[in-house]
């Protein structure tokens, strides 16, 4: 998500830069800013202009050293990427030439333990990206036994959501990460050396505390408002479930619905977008060796067409 800077190495950073495309005097979004890598390379490759924007209010102040360096040509803006088409709008944009989000918690997150992302680290249950709403510790100590099961299950993938979701609920209070590790890793088995038990609650927890799926519906449409035609999107997913969302985004608006004459037809769509990648892009095996986070990545672009976007068509 972020470039060398803080230890943080952007997947797939060239290949998202080459997708892109950038040129001169042209706008880019980066929705994901972390760390800065991605918007840095795009400023190398073009005197273009970025607007970088991160809900987390930290990594908006680690940026400014790169926005003062980039003389006015970078704009950071700490905000939800979902909303960018507002928060562009407030700065009097109302067109881009290419959006990038790359997904997921940054490198530089998970590693600091006061923000509760890890399970390596004993910090408190946070796992918040921004500044507010509610907190893992609220969840696991407020939900019920069943809303904790559905959360794992539909967002962890846990097959063992209902037997981890009755432990949080016998071992509550629960109020720190490595408390909550040690319940999960009593409960799930472990199956050989790899992934720790606690995996996928974690994840489940985070992508419920901050949305996540509902943001990336929020900024899949907002991105085909906002691009012009011609101007590209580009997504890298670390999550199945996240990519399958990009992927049917995608997949519907760059073809035209078929008419049956079993059925009345529907309004007229033109495709919002051309798929660039028909397949996902993986990284290959030395991007993997280097960054084994990278292992996960999916990225999938497209190009804008000249038709409406589909929220506006007739």
């Amino acid at each position: 998500m972020s470039g060398p800077q803080n230890g943080h190495e952007t997947v797939l950073l060239a290949t998202t830069v080459t997708l892109l495309a950038p040129r001169a005097g042209a706008t880019y979004v980066d929705g994901t800013f972390g760390g800065g890598g991605l918007s840095e390379a795009i400023l190398a490759a073009a005197s273009c202009r970025v607007i970088a924007i991160d809900r987390d209010p930290s990594a908006i102040a680690a940026g400014t050293a790169l926005a003062e360096h980039s003389r006015g040509r970078l704009t950071l803006v700490e905000g939800r990427f979902g909303a960018m088409d507002e928060l562009l709008a407030s700065r009097g944009i109302s067109a881009v030439d290419g959006i990038a989000l790359d997904l997921g918690v940054s490198s530089m997150q998970i590693d600091r333990a006061e923000r509760g992302f890890s399970f390596r680290f004993d910090g408190p249950l946070d796992m918040r990206m921004g500044a507010d709403g509610a907190r893992a510790e609220d969840l696991v100590n407020n939900l019920s036994e069943r809303e904790l099961a559905d959360i794992i299950h539909r967002y962890g993938e846990e097959r063992h959501a209902r037997r981890v979701a009755r432990a949080i609920v016998a071992a509550r209070p629960l109020h720190r990460t490595a408390e909550l590790a040690a319940v999960v890793r009593k409960t799930v088995p472990q199956h050989g050396p790899g992934i720790d038990p606690a995996t996928r609650t974690f994840q489940a927890l985070r992508m419920e505390v901050n949305d996540e799926l509902g943001e990336l519906d929020r900024a899949l449409a907002a991105a085909e408002r906002l691009l012009a035609p011609g101007g590209r999107l580009v997504v890298i997913a670390f999550h199945s479930l996240e990519d399958r969302q990009v992927k049917s985004f995608l997949g519907a608006r760059s073809t035209p619905p078929a008419v049956s004459r079993h059925r009345p037809a529907g309004p007229h769509r033109d495709p919002s977008f051309r798929l660039l990648t028909r397949r996902p892009v993986r990284p290959g095996e030395d991007e993997i060796f280097r960054n084994p986070r990278a292992r996960s990545a999916r990225l999938r672009a497209a190009e804008r067409t000249a038709a409406p976007s589909w929220g506006e068509a007739a």
